[in-house]
C-alpha cells in the first residue's frame, strides 16, 4: 500500500456535478487573453508596473496547462477503460529542455497565442526565454528519453516515463580564464509550473537493515527485509502532449523525502544538526544529478539513486495492478512491459523479484517468468568502463535482500550456461553476473541481459559490435534476444519548433504531413534542383545564422562572427572519444596556413564548439582550456581577421541547441570509429540542413546510407582498421611524415597557445602522441584535413552546397523517434494505439 502521508484526504461524500463536470477552456485568441489576465492579475498579483517576463511567462504557462489538463485526464480515462497493455520507460535522465513552446506547438496554438500576447504588448519570445531548462539530464541519453516520450504521445501509445526529480541539474557552465567552472543549476528555484505533486502515490523505499525468514498467517515461509532505513518517494507528474491529437501522457518523477521531518527529542536536547540529519540524508538522493562517484560516498549515493528510482516505479506499477486485479498476476506480463534505458535502472530486475516473492507471495519460478517476460534492456555504450559495476559489500550493506536475489539469479543462470557449454569454466567466469576480485563486483549490464527478454543497441554498427564484442557470449547463448533500434529525434522540437521559418517553407512546399510522418521529407528531393527554391532555402539558412549570432551577442556583446562564413559546429559532451581535440588540430592547421600566407581561394570559417566536461574528468576539462586558449590567440590576431574564428559555446543545453542547429552549415561527428553508440546531435543537425563530416561510427553510417556518399564528407579509419592498427600504432612516425601535422604539433608543443602558462597542455599532448592512445587522434589527422578541403570546395559553390543541404534534410526521415518508437512497439512492447476523445 502507498505510504500514508500526514495529511487529510479530501473525500466527496456524494457525487457532486459542479465538481466533476468538464469545463472546456477556449482555444481562441480572446480566451487566451482572458485567462492570461486572470492568472497574471489575480493568481500572481501583478499589475502593469511589473516588467519581469518571468511572471508573464508563469501566467501564460498556467493558461496553456489548463488546456493540457482535461486532455490529460481524458487520456488516463481512455487507457483505464480500454484495459490497455502498457509500457514503462525507466530512465535516470529526461533532458526535457523548456516546456512552454513545445506545449503550444503540440496543442496547435502557437500562432494564436503569439497574436494574443502581441495584442497585450508582450513578446512571446521573452516569455519562452524566461523559462529555465529542466535540469533532468546530462546529454544524449536524457535527451533521447525526452524525444521518446514525445513520440509515444504523438503515436498515442500508453507509455509512462519514470525518472527522478533532481533539485539541481548537472551544473551551469561558465568559463573563467579559459577553464570550465561549475555552478549549481538550481532549476527548481522558482518551482515548476508544469508539475503536479501526487502525495497519494507516495511509496517507501528500503535501505540497509537485514533479512530473516518469517512465517505468515498461512504457514508459508517468507523472506522479510527488516530494520531498514526507509525513504519516501513522492511523485511529481508532468504532462507530455502528443502532436495535436488530444493525447497527453505522463512523466512521473520521484522526489526523496524523509519519513519524519526531524527527531524532536534530539532537537529539544539542543542537537539541532543531528535532529535533521535523517531528513538531509534522505533528500540527498534526488538533490543532484549524477554525483561524483570517484569516492565511496559518491558511489553509494549513485546506487541509492538507481534503486530509489527502480523501487518506487515498480511499487507504483504493481500497486495499480493489485488495485485492479487483486493478487492474481497470471496476466501481468501480458499487460506490462518495462524498458530499461541503459544499465542504470537494471536493479529493477532484482527488485521486481523481491516485490513479487516477498510482498505478494509468488514462488521463484513464477516470479522469474514474469520478470523475464516484462523487462527489456537498451544498451547505450561500447565503452567497457561505462558498464556499471557495484562492489558486493556495498550492495550487501545497502540492499541486502537484493544481493541475495542477485546471487540466486546468478547461480541459476550459471547452471544454464554450464548445461549449454559443459566444462567451459572460462566462459562461466566471463559470463557470471558476479565478477571475482577483491572485492567482488556485480556486473549490472549482465544482470540486465539475464533478466530481460530483449536487448537492443541504438545503431546498426553499435548493435553489431555488442553482439560481436562486449556481449558476444550472451549473443551466442540467446541470439533471438538481441536486436537493433536506431535512435532518432522528435521532429516537433528539432525542426518544426526550433526552425519555424524552414518548417514553414517545407510545409508550403510538400504539406504538413511531415511533422508526424518525417519520411515525407523525401518529397523535397526534386526541389533541390529548383534554383528559386534553393534561393529561398539559402536565405532562411542565412537568417538562422544571423539569429545564432544575435543570440550569442546577448552574452558576448563584442562577439564578431561573419554570417557569410562556413558555420562549422561540434556540440556534445566533451570526451576524448568524441575527439574535440582533432577539431582543434584542424583549426590550428588553418591558423598556420593563414600565418604562412596560404590563403588562395580561402573559405572563411566560424568553428563553434560547445559541451560540458564531467567535473572529475581532467582531460576533458583540459580540452576546454585548450579550445579557449587557441580561440584567444586566433581571434585577437589582426592578420587572421574574419578568415577564421574559433568560439566556445558556453553552457551548452537543450535551449541552446534549439538556436544552434538551424544555423549550422557543417556537423562535426568525428568520434573514433567503434566508440560512439549512436549520437543524436548528428540527426538534429542533418534534419536542419547541415552537412555531416564524420567517421563510420554510430548512426553516421546510416546517415550516409540515407543521404548518399556524395552528400556526406567521410574520413578516418573504420572500426576494423582501428582494431588492426592498434598493434602497430606509432603516432610519432605519422607526425614525422606529415609536414602539416609537424607544424601543428610544433605550435602546440612550443607553448604558442599557453605562453604564460607553461606546461599546462603537456598531458594532453602526450596522450595524443602515445602509441597507446585508444582514440587514435593522430591516425585520422591527414584524412580529416583532406575531408575538410572537400568541405571548402563544396562550400565555395553556393548552389551545390544548398542542394546538398536540401538533400540532407530530405533524407533525414529515418531519424525520427516516431520511426524508432514504432519499431520498439512492433517488436518489443506490442502496445495498441489508443485514440483519445476530447472533449
Amino acid at each position: 500500500m502507498p505510504y500514508t502521508m500526514p495529511y487529510k484526504r479530501f473525500i466527496l461524500s456524494k457525487p457532486n456535478a459542479a465538481i466533476t463536470e468538464i469545463t472546456v477552456p477556449g482555444m481562441k485568441k480572446k480566451d487566451f487573453i482572458a485567462d492570461f489576465k486572470q492568472y497574471y492579475i489575480h493568481l500572481l498579483g501583478r499589475d502593469e508596473d511589473c516588467r519581469s517576463p518571468f511572471y508573464a511567462g508563469e501566467a501564460l504557462s498556467q493558461a496553456i496547462r489548463d488546456r493540457l489538463m482535461e486532455r490529460w485526464k481524458a487520456t488516463h480515462k481512455t487507457y483505464k477503460e480500454t484495459h490497455s497493455r502498457r509500457a514503462f520507460y525507466i530512465s535516470m535522465e529526461f533532458l526535457m529542455g523548456r516546456t512552454l513552446s513545445n506545449a503550444m506547438l503540440n496543442l496547435g496554438v502557437k500562432d494564436v497565442v503569439t497574436h494574443a500576447m502581441y495584442d497585450l504588448g508582450v513578446e512571446i519570445e521573452e516569455l519562452i526565454e524566461s523559462e529555465p531548462d529542466a535540469g533532468l539530464g546530462n546529454g544524449g541519453l536524457g535527451r533521447l528519453a525526452a524525444c521518446f516520450i514525445d513520440s509515444c504521445a504523438t503515436l498515442q501509445l500508453p507509455v509512462i516515463g519514470y525518472g527522478l526529480r533532481y533539485e539541481y541539474g548537472m551544473f551551469v557552465q561558465s568559463i573563467v580564464n579559459g577553464e570550465q567552472v561549475e555552478k549549481p543549476d538550481h532549476w527548481l528555484r522558482h518551482g515548476n509550473i508544469w508539475e503536479i505533486e501526487r502525495l497519494e502515490y507516495t511509496w517507501p523505499v528500503k535501505f540497509g537493515g537485514h533479512t530473516e525468514v518469517q512465517v505468515d498467517e498461512q504457514g508459508n515461509h517468507r523472506m522479510c527485509w527488516i530494520s531498514t532505513n526507509d525513504v519516501l518517494a513522492v511523485p511529481y507528474d508532468t504532462p507530455i502532449p502528443g502532436f495535436q491529437n488530444n493525447t497527453v501522457n505522463t512523466l512521473r518523477l520521484w522526489k526523496a523525502v524523509a519519513t519524519e521531518e526531524f527527531n524532536l527529542d534530539e532537537f529539544n536536547a539542543g542537537d539541532y544538526a543531528e535532529a535533521v540529519a535523517a531528513k538531509n540524508t534522505a533528500e540527498h538522493i534526488t538533490m543532484v544529478l549524477y554525483p561524483n562517484d570517484a569516492n565511496e560516498n559518491g558511489k553509494e549515493l549513485r546506487l541509492r539513486q538507481q534503486y530509489f528510482l527502480a523501487s518506487a516505479s515498480l511499487q507504483d506499477v504493481i500497486s495499480h495492478w493489485v488495485k485492479m486485479h487483486g493478487e492474481n498476476f497470471s496476466e501481468f506480463a501480458d499487460k506490462n512491459c518495462f524498458q530499461l534505458n541503459d544499465t542504470h535502472p537494471s536493479i529493477a530486475i532484482a527488485e521486481l523479484m523481491r516485490i513479487l516473492m516477498d510482498i505478494h507471495g509468488l514462488g521463484w519460478t513464477e516470479a522469474w517468468s514474469i520478470t523475464k517476460r516484462t523487462m527489456a534492456y537498451t544498451n547505450h555504450t561500447l565503452l567497457p568502463e561505462a558498464l556499471e559495476k557495484w562492489p558486493v559489500p556495498l550492495m550487501q550493506r545497502l540492499l541486502p535482500r537484493l544481493m541475495e536475489i542477485i546471487f540466486e539469479i546468478n547461480a541459476r543462470f550459471l547452471s544454464e550456461v554450464a548445461a549449454h557449454w559443459p566444462g567451459d569454466n572460462a566462459r562461466l567466469r566471463s559470463m557470471s553476473i558476479i565478477e571475482e576480485g577483491n572485492p567482488q563486483q556485480v556486473r549490472m549490464a549482465y544482470l540486465a541481459i539475464v533478466g530481460s527478454f530483449s536487448v537492443n543497441g541504438v545503431a546498426q554498427l553499435h548493435s553489431k559490435l555488442l553482439q560481436q564484442g562486449l556481449f558476444r557470449d550472451f549473443y551466442e547463448l540467446w541470439p533471438q534476444q538481441f536486436n537493433n533500434k536506431t535512435n532518432g529525434v522528435t521532429p516537433r522540437r528539432w525542426l518544426a519548433g526550433c526552425n519555424p521559418e524552414l518548417a514553414k517553407l517545407i510545409t508550403e512546399t510538400i504539406g504538413e504531413g511531415w511533422i508526424t510522418h518525417l519520411s515525407e521529407l523525401h518529397k523535397l528531393t526534386p526541389y533541390a534542383d529548383d534554383p528559386i527554391f534553393r534561393a529561398r532555402w539559402r536565405n532562411i539558412k542565412q537568417q538562422a545564422k544571423q539569429h545564432l549570432i544575435d543570440y550569442k551577442k546577448q552574452q558576448y556583446p563584442h562577439l564578431n562572427l561573419n554570417v557569410d562564413a562556413l558555420f562549422d559546429v561540434q556540440v556534445k559532451r566533451i570526451h576524448e572519444y568524441k575527439r574535440q581535440i582533432l577539431n582543434v588540430l584542424h583549426v590550428i592547421h588553418l591558423y598556420d596556413r593563414i600565418k604562412r600566407g596560404d590563403t588562395s581561394n580561402w573559405v572563411a570559417r566560424c568553428v563553434l564548439i560547445g559541451g560540458k566536461a564531467a567535473p572529475g574528468y581532467a582531460m576533458a576539462k583540459k580540452t576546454i582550456k585548450l579550445i579557449n586558449n587557441v580561440a584567444k590567440v586566433i581571434n585577437s590576431d589582426e592578420a587572421v581577421g574574419d578568415k577564421l574564428t574559433l568560439f566556445f559555446l558556453t553552457d551548452y543545453r537543450v535551449s541552446a541547441m534549439e538556436k544552434i542547429c538551424p544555423g549550422a552549415d557543417l556537423s562535426e561527428q568525428i568520434s573514433t570509429a567503434g566508440k560512439e553508440a549512436s549520437g543524436t546531435g548528428n540527426m538534429k543537425l542533418m534534419m536542419n540542413g547541415a552537412l555531416t563530416i564524420g567517421t563510420l561510427d554510430g548512426a553516421n553510417i546510416e546517415i550516409r546510407e540515407e543521404v548518399g556518399d556524395e552528400n556526406f564528407f567521410l574520413f578516418g579509419l573504420t572500426e576494423a582498421e582501428i582494431e588492426a592498427r592498434r598493434r602497430h600504432y606509432h603516432p610519432i612516425s605519422i607526425i614525422d611524415q606529415d609536414d602539416d601535422l609537424q607544424r601543428v604539433m610544433n605550435l602546440l608543443e612550443s607553448g604558442h597557445f599557453n605562453q604564460f602558462e607553461p606546461g599546462i597542455f603537456d598531458d594532453l599532448i602526450a596522450s595524443i602522441k602515445s602509441p597507446h592512445d585508444p582514440w587514435m587522434t593522430i591516425a585520422d589527422f591527414r584524412s580529416f584535413i583532406d575531408a575538410q578541403k572537400r568541405v571548402e570546395d563544396a562550400y565555395q559553390d553556393k548552389e551545390r552546397w544548398t542542394k546538398m543541404s536540401i538533400l540532407n534534410c530530405a533524407n533525414s526521415g529515418k531519424f525520427s523517434t516516431d520511426r524508432t518508437i514504432t519499431e520498439y512497439n512492433n517488436e518489443i512492447w506490442k502496445l495498441e494505439p489508443r485514440p483519445v476523445k476530447y472533449p
